[in-house]
Parts: structure tokens; sequence; C-alpha cells
């Protein structure tokens, strides 16, 4: 199994992987597809959203982030100051022009449709683009699957990955193909190697280590770019909730408090969770971001970066580099046996990953062994197990910002805690992943990103 780093983080625009950056990458897809067939010259183009895509889509920018993939824009290269022109732009020519010129008929307002009824079988995030004739006939059609990350399936990709495990694009050959922690322990041991040494191995199979290290180093600089944006903007988010940006407001404290000896010592938690809230208070406002792995959950390996190489001795680049690739190779293992998606798990594969990433990222950055690495990244996930997504509004708002803080915190507590042992401990990784998918099953889909339980409906209006 190979899941490259550059599929795990991936640079987008907020508030969602899975419903902004997924249904991009899908429009994009489809309207390649729509090139290619044998088509009239004309006719009308629908959107129709399913399961969570339409019960928080709204929230979430769905709706919005589909127009802007119809309109042939990418989520890694999309500038969010140009949204609202090109937004305006598709919804005044009221229509599409293939690369191949012909033109589709497509009202924004009209042709992008809500269906609250039950979600497609596939997966909770499905989206059906069509392209009807005069009389409504159906011209060409196809289904998509946003599972999470950016990642998108068709119907029949989808099918094919759950039955038979695998991909529908072959994988690519590499010296360390780990399905599973214990694997990746196995081949770690008889070759000596680190985990980000393998992940590096696998890496290069295509690419030399330089330009392996210019993308790693532009991953960081894009969640770093992030980061400082939100630490110096102030206002309120988008969205209708009102809700008030605080990361600006409490660096700016924690800035002025320096040099103060009256200083409590977890003031140290107070810099990590202003970091996370940083990127998430400028993913809820639709900027740019990289999932790590998710936009939902995009603030809790920045911030646990940006912890080590301003608070931890020794922090260097090729710390976060080797940062980077372990938390990629638990992601990787994380998404292949389980999942990433809110809406098919719950936060747990959102946070909970992201976390579970961070600290083992910590981990090795610090000089841990793999089983500490292993451990650190067990530790952190368990403690995330069971937890729900439920957010206020369908906006990733509350409690998703500060519930980033807390994963970054959980990060640096289970990467302290792994470092402290070594690297034997109860319950293996693997299992707690396994924990993970079985939890996700068996909770309720009000639960999973569609805003119809929890602190959803428990909130007071006000």
């Amino acid at each position: 199994m190979f899941l490259s780093v550059f599929e795990i983080f991936k640079i987008g625009i907020g508030p969602s992987s899975s419903h902004t950056v997924g249904p991009m990458v899908a429009a994009r897809r489809f309207l390649e597809s729509a090139c290619a067939a044998s088509l009239p010259r004309t006719g009308r183009l629908t959107v129709t959203l399913h399961g969570s895509l339409a019960f928080t889509g709204k929230g979430h920018g769905t709706d919005r982030a589909v127009i802007l993939g119809l309109a042939g824009e990418r989520p890694d290269t999309m500038d969010p100051d140009r949204v609202d022109e090109v937004l305006q732009q598709m919804t005044a020519n009221a229509s599409i022009t293939l690369a191949n010129g012909h033109v589709l008929g497509f009202n924004p307002v009209r042709d992008v449709i809500f269906d609250f009824g039950p979600a497609l079988k596939g997966h909770a995030n499905g989206m059906v683009f069509r392209i009807l004739d005069d009389d409504n006939n159906t011209l060409l059609g196809e289904t998509y699957f946003s599972i999470g990350g950016g990642f998108v399936q068709t119907e029949s990709e989808r099918q094919d990955s759950v039955t038979s495990g695998r991909s529908a694009v072959a994988p690519l050959v590499v010296p360390y193909p780990f399905h599973t922690a214990a694997d990746m322990l196995r081949m770690g041991r008889e070759s000596g190697l680190t985990i980000a040494a393998m992940k590096r191995a696998n890496e290069t199979v295509g690419q030399s280590d330089e330009q392996l290290d210019a993308s790693l180093d532009r991953i960081w600089h894009a969640m770093r770019d992030c980061m400082n944006r939100g630490l110096s903007i102030s206002g309120t988010l988008p969205g209708g909730l009102k809700i008030k940006r605080r990361a600006a407001e409490i660096h700016a404290k924690l800035k002025d408090e320096q040099g103060n000896n009256a200083i409590q010592p977890h003031r140290l938690m107070d810099w990590l969770s202003v970091y996370a809230m940083a990127v998430n208070e400028e993913n809820a406002a639709g900027g740019r971001v990289v999932t790590a792995p998710t936009n939902g959950a995009a603030g809790v390996i920045p911030a646990t970066i940006r912890y080590y190489l301003d608070h931890c001795l020794g922090a260097d680049i090729n710390g976060i580099r080797t940062f980077l690739l372990a938390a990629a190779a638990i992601g990787g293992l994380i998404k292949h046996n389980a999942s990433i998606s809110g809406a098919e798990v719950g936060c747990q594969g959102e946070v909970g990953s992201a976390s579970a990433m961070a600290a083992a990222g910590l981990c090795a950055a610090l000089g841990g062994s793999n089983e500490q690495v292993e451990n650190a990244a067990e530790i952190a996930l368990e403690h995330h197990l069971g937890m729900t997504c439920d957010p206020v509004g369908g906006l990733v708002q509350v409690p998703c910002i500060e519930r980033n803080a807390f994963g970054a915190v959980k990060a640096v507590t289970a990467a302290s805690l792994a470092l402290r042992g070594d690297g034997t401990h109860f319950v293996p990784l693997d299992t707690c992943v396994e924990t993970m998918r079985q939890t996700g099953l068996d909770m309720s889909e009000r639960y999973k990103e569609t805003s119809t339980g929890g602190l959803a409906v428990n909130v007071v209006e006000c």
C-alpha cells in the first residue's frame, strides 16, 4: 500500500476538504469526461448533492465549490480573494463552455440541487452530475463520492475500492509497501530504517531527494503562511453564527507577556492552541489551507510543527521534513484501514487522525524510535475514539476550531508519553485504527457531519 505524502497533504481552500476541495475536483473531472464524450453541442448541466453534502453543504460552501470547479478552478491554485468574482461571473453567464467549444446551460441557482433524502449507498458524501437535453433526458451522467481529505472516487471506483480494498489506479511499486502498522514496524526492524526514512525511500521512487524536500518545504510554507494570516486577522467569521476570530487577540496578548517573570507554566499550551485556532479560523473563512489530513482538522499538524520549531531544542527544517514524512505514513495507514472522513466515521476520523499523525511526527522529529512513534500515534488516536462530528449550523466553526487546539495538545502529550517509554504498550495502533472504523460504523448518522444531532441541534439560537 502506498499513499503519497502529497495525497495526504494537499493545498486547497476552506472550509472543508470533503465538502469544498472534493466537489471542486469532481466538477473538473466531470467537465473532462463531458469534453471527451460524443454529445450534442448544447445541453444543460445539473449537479445533485446527497447525504452530508446536502445537509451541511450550505454551511460548508459545497454549492460554491461545485460552481468554482465547473468554472475550471483548481483547489490548489484558486485565489480565495477571487471566489466571489468567479461565482458572480458564472451566475451572469448562465452557461459553461467546454474545452471543445460545446456550450452547456448552467444556472447556479436552479441547477445545483440539494437532495435531503437518504444518502447514496456508496458514501455519505455523494454528488450526481448530469448533462440533460431539452426534454430532460440524461445524455451523460456520473456519480462521485468525496471520501475525505479531498479524495474523490466515481461510483465504479468506489465500488472497486470497497470490494477489493484496492485503488482503481495501479499502485506504485515501492520498497516498503506497509499495509499495517505491524508491517511498518517489521520492515523497519529488517531494514534498520526509521519510519520517515522508509517513507522517504517510497516517495523517491519517482523523484529525487531534492525534489521531495522542495515539495515538503512547499507544504510547510503553505501551512505556516496560513497560520500567520490567522494570527494577524481579526473580525467575525462568515456564515451567520457571528463567531469572533480569537487567534489574533490571544497571540497579541501572548507576545505582550514575553519577558514577564510572572507567567504560568501552562502558557506554553496557549501558544500551541493559538497556532491551531489561527489555521482553522482561516479555514472557516475560506482561506488557503493544507488538508492535514482534512480541512476540518487542518490546524493540528501545523500547530504541532510550529510548537516543535519554536519551543523544542534542536528543531530545524530537516526535523520538519521528518515530521511530515512520519505523519503521512500514519495518515496513510488510517485512511487505508479505516477513514479520515467525518461523514463516514465522525470527527474521530478527522481531528483524531490528525492528532495521531501529529503525535507520530513530533515523536519522530525528536528522535523517537519506530516503536515510540507508533506508540505516540496510538495514544493520540485512542483518546479521540467515539468523537462525533456535529458542526453547529453546518459550519466548520463550533466546535471545530477549538477542537483542533485540543487535538494539538493531545498530540504533544502523546508524543511526550511515548518518548518517556521504550515503545512497548498494550494496545497496538492497528487495533486502535480498527476500533475507530467499527465505532464509525456503529455511530448514528446524526453525528456524522449531518448537523442533525449533538451540539448542532442543542445550541440555543440567540
